[in-house]
């Protein structure tokens, strides 16, 4: 009986120390860190989800932009720190799926190094096209690639990029070829898209939609399960018959991988919480995002699934960093 009672409370012990840490969750300014610089993607969405912390939390988030190496910096920063809960990463889906398949002495692993917290937001790439392309379909895109292997080039905002691999991925598919030019970011693409010199590109949504509403770039497609209420006119890559090239680009936080789960679920749940609050979810549609807010588990799902389909897209591909 002895043994019994120690045993017990031994067991009750180890329970209150694991439990511990987010009862008392948080106690301190949460840090949250973004990979890009200021005004990016990843920016945007991380201060929407930190701004209703004080509220949620009752304590703030510190913002900090650590930009470089396609946001290795600041995902190993993170990886790295202390598994507490007060320092989580918002980044991209090159930080969280695509940097694994395109650096091979990449210094951290999304999958191996972090305790997922949320899927936030999705944003379609959109197909468009210089103003005066006689493409008027993917499928005439297509067609002409086709007949004339090497004769179309087009932009993407870096090698590696999301938009870059979109245009890999349909060049893989339709067994086509075009010239890549890669450029140090999207806006100088979009600017050469909309001047002639490149003839398509895939760009994120909400980036271009007011560019292809003045009549400055052309849409074919965009690369969505459904119509996007922004470019209702516009149809899916599955309407124009390729359902495989349903492509999202997406910002997600996550926290060091050995964050206790009851701190990983405090912060999914103030999370969410910033993200479904009516004026965040309002912010996220008007440029161009859908609020997901997800669970832990199917962000985990989501992003090794990411993993591994960008993976055999940079394999076949032969892609290389430049």
């Amino acid at each position: 009986m002895n043994r019994l009672v120690k045993s017990v409370a031994a067991f009750s012990m180890l329970a209150f120390s694991a439990a511990a840490p987010a009862q008392g969750f948080p106690s301190k300014p949460i840090r949250i860190v973004f990979p890009f610089v200021a005004g990016g993607s990843s920016d945007i969405v991380g201060r929407a989800i930190g701004s209703k912390f004080q509220e949620i939390l009752g304590q703030p988030a510190v913002v900090e932009n650590r930009p470089g190496a396609n946001g290795s910096i600041a995902a190993e920063f993170v990886a790295k720190a202390d598994p507490d809960g007060y320092t989580i990463l918002v980044g991209s889906i090159g930080v969280f799926s695509i940097n694994s398949a395109l650096f091979k002495d990449l210094r951290y692993h999304p999958l191996r190094d972090f305790a997922p917290i949320s899927l936030a937001v999705t944003t379609p790439n959109v197909l468009v096209t210089k103003p005066d392309l006689a493409a008027a379909s993917l499928k005439d895109l297509v067609e002409f690639a086709k007949k004339n292997p090497g004769k179309l080039s087009y932009c993407s905002s870096g090698t590696g990029s999301s938009d870059h691999l979109t245009a890999e991925l349909l060049k893989q598919m339709s067994a086509t070829f075009a010239v890549h030019v890669p450029y140090r970011g999207g806006a100088a693409c979009q600017t050469d898209l909309m001047g002639g010199q490149v003839e398509y590109s895939f760009q994120n949504l909400g980036a271009v939609t007011n560019y292809i509403k003045a009549g400055r770039m052309k849409a074919l497609a965009v690369t969505a399960k459904t119509r996007h209420p922004q470019l209702p006119n516009v149809p899916t890559v599955a309407e124009a018959g390729f359902p495989d090239l349903v492509v999202t680009s997406w910002q997600a936080a996550a926290a060091p991988v050995k964050t206790p789960r009851e701190i990983v679920a405090r912060l999914n749940d103030a999370t969410v919480r910033a993200l479904r609050s009516p004026d965040i979810r309002e912010r996220m549609n008007q440029i161009g995002f859908d609020v997901v807010a997800s669970t832990p588990e199917e962000f985990g799902k989501f992003m090794k699934e990411e993993v591994d389909r960008w993976t055999r897209v940079v394999e076949r591909g032969g892609i290389k960093p430049e």
